[in-house]
This record gives structure tokens, C-alpha cells and sequence, in this order.
């Protein structure tokens, strides 16, 4: 009976830690209240911009553009919520790669903000009533730097999202 104690152990100790794993995903830090600011309650319009035209980037897109800054906080909000849990560092694992040219949902910034915002099925969980507006953006340009050449040009021990480029405001227009 003693030998199947470590089997059994081991068998509890993995279950245990993949509940800890998928509880994970909707990690959610405290905010601090205090610090709230009119950008932060701007309301959320899921879908596209009606009425583009081709070529023609979504206006809410414009401020998280060509910006190294934005997207470095979009890298530190998708650790701090742990996005890594199930997109690891863009590679991949419970969730999908973020780091190549195949989006189920669409590439673009406003397409992976409402992927954020309204979840997806088997598995992305929804953060509308998590984060700030405003912070979601961050993340979806991070994510959205993740597959730009000049991101995994500049990758390091395999990992092209630890050192991503600004998105230009080209590749929203394709």
C-alpha cells in the first residue's frame, strides 16, 4: 500500500497545479481606485468603426500607434493579468501563438480589443467589467507587436515578445 503513496501524491500534487494554472487565467490585480481618470471610463464600442473604407484605420486605434511606450504597458498589463498562463510569452500553450499571421478572430488592434473584451469560446475568458477600457487597448497592440518582423527580429532565447516593436500604422491598414 505504502509504494502507491507517491503515485498518488504526485497524481494530486499535478491536479492541483493545473487547477492553480486555469484559475490563473482570470488573474485580475486590484486597482487602485484613486487613480482613475476620464480615459479610463471611456465606453467600449465592440465592433469596427462602422463605414470604413478600405485602407482606412479604425480612429480608436490612432493613439496606441507607432508608440514604444504603449506597447511596453501593454507587456506589463499582459503579465500582470497573466495572459502568459495561457499564450506563454506570444508562443503559445493552452492558448493559441500570438506570434504568427493566423487570427480565427482577426489581427488587427480593434479585432484582438474585442477578442479582450467579449472572450472567446473554449477558453478566453472576457475582461469588459476587469480592466480599464483604455488598458485593454494596451494589451491588444501588445499582442498585435507580437507578430511584427521587427518584433521576432530582436527575439532573444526564442522569446520575440520580450523586446517588441511599436505597431506602425501600416500594417492596420491591410
Amino acid at each position: 500500500m505504502s509504494s502507491h503513496f507517491p503515485a498518488k501524491s504526485a497524481t494530486v500534487a499535478f491536479g492541483l497545479a493545473a487547477l492553480i494554472v486555469v484559475a490563473g487565467c482570470n488573474k485580475s490585480p486590484a486597482t487602485d481606485t484613486a487613480t482613475t481618470t476620464a480615459e479610463t471610463k471611456t465606453a467600449f464600442v465592440p465592433t469596427r468603426t462602422a463605414g470604413l473604407a478600405a485602407g482606412q484605420v479604425d480612429p480608436r486605434v490612432l493613439p496606441y500607434l507607432n508608440s514604444k511606450a504603449v506597447v511596453m504597458e501593454g507587456k506589463t498589463l499582459y503579465q500582470a493579468h497573466n495572459c502568459n498562463g495561457c499564450h506563454s510569452n506570444g508562443g503559445g500553450g493552452m492558448g493559441p501563438s500570438l506570434m504568427d499571421d493566423e487570427w480565427i478572430y482577426g489581427g488587427r488592434i480593434e479585432d484582438i480589443h474585442a477578442t479582450l473584451v467579449e472572450g472567446r469560446p473554449n477558453g478566453m475568458p472576457h475582461w469588459k467589467d476587469k480592466m480599464p477600457d483604455v488598458d485593454l487597448w494596451k494589451i491588444a497592440t501588445y499582442v498585435r507587436s507580437m507578430s511584427l518582423p521587427a518584433t521576432l527580429a530582436a527575439a532573444r532565447n526564442n522569446t520575440p515578445s520580450q523586446d517588441p516593436a511599436p505597431v506602425p500604422e501600416s500594417v492596420e491598414t491591410q
